[in-house]
């Protein structure tokens, strides 16, 4: 079960406006909006630091900064706000033991713990990706794309983008599955047009 985060320490008298959220109206926020990314944010601890039993106290570590900080002011986007400050959190915690565990993530490029320049070859390998994925979304059926689109670039919720193509959310989520799936055929399997064998 998720913890939220303790709020004890609320402040009694009113805010001035433009001066933050306060302890009732961030946790009414906390509670709508990064709860539902509980998922998510999991799979990227797990995916970013490998001992296992620390996960639970990164979790909640990271929750008492975001709260903290939407007591002063609520975020545009609680999504990248969420995620930037697990990133940021877990390169503090890599910093300070001064050596890297064993038990951190391999790809610590992913944290940000080069350079902040990427290398030539790099650039080089991000722009042949990105033009291969180009390629891939313009091989996919053009209602399929536009959704899929919506969704990822664009952060639109399934009932936003069912509106915007006047279609219903169960249509929407039908072509973000069918994109998915496309998708990882294209990139890393048979071709979608070759049906599997059952």
């Amino acid at each position: 079960m998720v913890e939220t985060p303790n709020t004890n320490h609320e402040n009694s008298h009113a805010r001035e406006p433009g001066a933050g959220m306060g302890a009732p109206e961030a946790k009414a926020w906390f509670v709508r909006e990064v709860l539902p990314l509980e998922a998510a944010l999991m799979q990227f601890l797990r995916h970013n630091w490998r001992n296992e039993s620390d996960i639970t106290d990164i979790r909640q570590d990271i929750y008492e900064h975001v709260y903290g900080a939407a007591c002063q002011e609520i975020p545009q986007s609680a999504k990248a706000f969420v995620f930037a400050t697990a990133r940021n959190l877990l390169i503090n915690r890599v910093r300070r033991e001064r050596i890297v565990p064993i038990e951190a993530a391999g790809d610590f490029e992913m944290l940000e713990m080069r350079s902040d320049e990427p290398s030539p070859d790099r650039k080089t390998i991000a722009r042949d990706e990105l033009r291969r994925l180009n390629a891939a979304l313009d091989r996919l059926p053009k209602r399929c794309r536009e959704a899929f689109v919506m969704r990822q670039v664009q952060d639109l919720s399934r009932r936003e983008i069912a509106t915007r193509m006047g279609i219903a959310e169960k249509t929407v989520k039908r072509h973000l599955n069918d994109a998915v799936r496309m998708l990882a055929d294209i990139l890393y399997g048979e071709p979608p047009d070759v049906k599997s064998r059952s």
